[in-house]
């Protein structure tokens, strides 16, 4: 039987950018739906549930798994080209990508940047190797190269020393225990007020939200569990994150396997999740906490469950108050768990409800129940 097909394990910066695009929905819906897949299968979803989650065909989904594992993040931006044959060989390319890219004060420049003016002007006047070409025949050619001008931005790269033991304990119970596994996460703060979006609307006339600029409705906090076996998401709205909040959210995981089974709960680092008092009880009530390395929690199933979620409830709303933007939350929760499930997941529950009812020695119809295969 053949692997079924998912991504490559994910490094700190393709993991930050995922968990960057799903978050905040503001790129393109290619790219965006693009991410969603590969950050669900870096969080164990199969590729049928992915397919459900993103509205996709399968064989999409795979395709775009594929193309990650050979070429990275480029399998993002689906590339179409043609035109005239280009008049500059591959080495001279090469040579105005490596200057383009190369500070300029490292070529005795007294600037910071390039403009694609005095990147031409460089080219033309080099005395070693002079390259004529036109600003916009460079334009195409830093688009066509992946060259784009970007805000420069900080970077952080995981400390954690125990990085690869964390990561293989929460893939082995991803993959391994995956009807044991569950994740617990919180997003917020979430505020009463109308908050951008998109929707369907006639060219030239896009639905309106009022301004708002005196809000004394205070804020909550989302604290979601994710069922990865069963793919099954809940959640409910605090006022804020705390020791109790998280206390209560654990019990709720281990009550929904009530056998006293060992049981994997993934989380983060949030100082709210490593009291000592819920490690004590953890231990006591045989729940391991699977705590995601320091800065990555891309490395998080629960995370891009909580795009759509944010997507299709926050994103283009203005909810009067809390009571109301809770109730959005839990009808889309009722929603998503009943319509956004793979049959195979249905499939799996009827027999472990039918190997339980066997176990119990109950009968249906007259005749006791098969054990499940």
């Amino acid at each position: 039987m053949a692997p079924p097909v998912r991504v490559r394990r994910l490094t700190e910066q393709e993991g930050q950018k995922l968990q960057q695009i799903v978050r905040r929905g503001s790129t393109s819906s290619v790219r965006f739906r693009r991410a969603m897949m590969l950050l669900a299968s870096a969080g164990g979803s199969t590729v049928p549930v992915i397919a459900r989650l993103v509205q996709a065909d399968e064989d999409t989904v795979r395709d775009v798994i594929h193309r990650f594992n050979e070429i990275g993040l480029a399998c993002r931006n689906p590339q179409w080209a043609g035109g005239r044959p280009r008049l500059l060989n591959s080495d001279d390319e090469d040579f105005v990508i490596q200057t383009a890219t190369t500070r300029p004060t490292m070529l005795g420049k007294p600037f910071t940047r390039w403009s694609v003016r005095k990147l031409v002007d460089h080219l033309r006047r080099n005395i070693a190797r002079p390259v004529r070409i036109g600003r916009e025949a460079l334009r195409c050619l830093l688009a066509r190269r992946g060259i784009t001008f970007q805000r420069t931005k900080t970077w952080k790269e995981s400390p954690d020393p125990a990085f690869d033991a964390k990561l293989e304990r929460i893939e082995y119970a991803i993959n391994e225990r995956p009807d044991r596994t569950f994740a617990f996460d919180e997003f917020g703060p979430l505020r009463i007020r109308p908050t951008a979006g998109s929707c369907w609307a006639e060219r030239g006339s896009p639905d309106r939200l009022p301004a708002t600029y005196r809000r004394t409705h205070g804020i909550t906090y989302f604290h979601g569990c994710y069922s990865v076996g069963d793919d099954k998401l809940w959640g409910i709205n605090r006022r804020r994150k705390g020791i109790d909040h998280t206390w209560s959210a654990l019990r709720s995981i281990r009550a929904a396997r009530p056998d006293g089974a060992p049981i994997y709960v993934i989380l983060d680092n949030l100082s709210a999740h490593l009291n000592w008092k819920i490690r004590r009880w953890a231990t006591k009530n045989k729940v391991e906490l699977c705590f995601t390395p320091t800065y990555a929690s891309w490395a998080h199933p629960i995370e891009a469950h909580f795009g759509p979620l944010r997507q299709f409830t926050l994103a283009n709303s203005n909810h009067a108050n809390h009571t109301v933007q809770t109730r959005a939350l839990d009808a889309y929760l009722r929603w998503r768990n009943q319509n956004a499930r793979h049959p195979d997941v249905l499939a799996a529950q009827r027999r472990e409800r039918a190997r339980v009812r066997s176990e119990r020695g109950l009968r249906w119809g007259g005749r006791p129940l098969p054990a499940a295969a």
